[in-house]
């Protein structure tokens, strides 16, 4: 059984509980066989995205994996364009650690777009409807808490750091890439997990 370490970056306290589980669940689609060693570094958006700031984090990860460590970066798109600011911070990351394979996701607009995708999946958790119908188009939902937060019983709230963990336990991965930024999300845990 291979061991398979990968760093990851995030932004909010949620993902850095959520985003473990996540990469197993992918992982055991994908590579059953693999075992994975995570580690996983918090920074906030705006501070990733500046000049130098990804690149310390890179190093940062690189040294936490070891030598054979791949690395993703995944944070919320929020109001930037994925198919912009994604190439953007992959090239930076691939110039900043050449000698490492790095993979960038931008959720579009964020993380929580994804349970919209796969909505049927989560009806009844976590305070949520038990019939949820998934949006026509989630990934144009600008803001997938507060849709989620209407979808909830009365006097419920969804709070990330503590519903996102169960969602990402719950939602139906293969409803889920309908939405095109989960959808590369999948792909690039799977050839991060599958590189020999």
């Amino acid at each position: 059984m291979s061991v398979v370490r990968i760093g990851v970056i995030v932004e909010g306290h949620g993902e850095e509980k959520a985003v473990p589980v996540l990469l197993w669940r992918i992982a055991n689609e994908v590579a059953p066989e693999a075992r994975l060693h995570i580690e996983v570094s918090r920074v906030g958006r705006q501070k990733v995205v500046k000049p130098g700031e990804l690149e310390r984090c890179l190093d940062s990860l690189a040294g936490r994996t070891g030598p054979d460590g791949r690395i993703l970066v995944l944070l919320d798109a929020d109001e930037d364009c994925p198919a912009v600011l994604g190439p953007d911070l992959l090239k930076r990351a691939r110039s900043a650690r050449s000698d490492r394979a790095v993979r960038v996701v931008l959720a579009k607009a964020e993380f929580e777009t994804w349970f919209l995708a796969a909505a049927t999946s989560i009806g009844g958790h976590c305070g949520l409807n038990e019939r949820l119908e998934a949006p026509a188009n989630p990934e144009s939902i600008r803001n997938a808490k507060q849709w989620l937060v209407k979808q909830m019983s009365l006097g419920k709230s969804y709070y990330p750091a503590r519903e996102l963990v169960a969602l990402t336990r719950k939602f139906d991965l293969r409803a889920a890439r309908s939405a095109p930024s989960f959808d590369k999300m999948w792909r690039d845990v799977a050839a991060l997990v599958r590189l020999r």
